[in-house]
């Protein structure tokens, strides 16, 4: 496939957003041009009209067949509730041979073919460290071929890293772990504050703290070649305070450990419930 230029963003809100603020911030290679990025949403987010306000891109309540001949990958970025919809529209204008990349939790290559028909289709769970450029996003798609997961991967890399798995079942767990994990991540850090300012600390220097040890954490963890499990062992002396924590941490019913395992197996027992509600008979395939 020749190189991807045009793209139609359908769904201006969070997700869109950060996939928009990578593209238009993106490296050489990852770099979308303004004039090539058409964004669909009768009311977008804050994001997306800041971003058009310094960037100049058009944004449309919907797609218009004239818009949608210019198209190269036309990327869903919308709520599943509004999937039938979008897709009625869409049908409309597409051409047979524009890719469609979709973003949606729960909705399946199989009912998006149904939708949207014979053309090249893929998946994308990325997070929202992506607006930083920062994130994961993993991948999966149909028979759209190596030279179109490749165009893909190097848009998506204007997002951070991208991940590629051929098995589909596997898109509710990579959801649960990559997709949902900032958020586990926030709570950690708001727990974390919580504790400090139970023990004295000022609020605003407990925040402080629990963010910043959070990052330097996480910046250790992607520079060093250590799993989680030495880098941890390597800060935990026997006897010590940290032992003490993790102790609680790691104690009695599983500790923390089997707190996240039970999380990850909700958001992913979440994801095939609404696979099922949107009618994909509860898998993904």
């Amino acid at each position: 496939m020749s190189k991807i230029e045009k793209i139609a963003l359908i769904g201006g809100g969070h997700m869109g957003g950060a996939l928009a603020a990578a593209w238009l911030r993106g490296g050489k290679r990852a770099k979308v041009a303004a004039e090539n990025l058409i964004v669909v949403d009768p009311s977008p987010g804050e994001t997306i009209q800041a971003l058009a306000e310094k960037h100049d891109f058009m944004i449309s309540e919907a797609l218009s067949l004239e818009q949608a001949e210019r198209a190269d990958l036309v990327v869903l970025a919308i709520k599943v509730q509004a999937a039938d919809t979008v897709a009625a529209h869409l049908n409309q204008v597409m051409r047979d041979e524009t890719a469609l990349l979709s973003t949606i939790a729960g909705v399946s290559l199989n009912r998006l073919a149904l939708a949207f028909g014979d053309r090249p289709i893929m998946r994308a769970i990325p997070n929202t460290a992506s607006e930083i450029g920062a994130g994961v996003t993993v991948c999966v798609a149909n028979e759209a071929g190596d030279a179109l997961e490749a165009e893909i991967t190097r848009l998506l890399k204007g997002a951070g890293s991208v991940e590629w798995v051929h098995d589909e079942r596997l898109i509710g767990a990579v959801g649960a772990v990559s997709g949902a994990g900032p958020a586990y991540v926030f709570l950690l850090a708001e727990a974390l504050a919580g504790a400090g300012v139970a023990e004295g600390l000022p609020r605003d220097l407990a925040e402080r703290l629990a963010r910043e040890t959070i990052v330097g954490a996480g910046a250790l963890l992607a520079s060093s070649k250590k799993s989680p499990q030495e880098l941890r062992r390597a800060v935990t002396p026997v006897g010590g305070t940290t032992q003490a924590a993790l102790d609680v941490l790691m104690g009695g019913g599983g500790g923390l450990p089997e707190l996240v395992r039970q999380a990850v197996a909700a958001a992913e027992r979440r994801s095939r419930q609404l696979a099922a509600n949107s009618g994909n008979g509860g898998r993904e395939r």
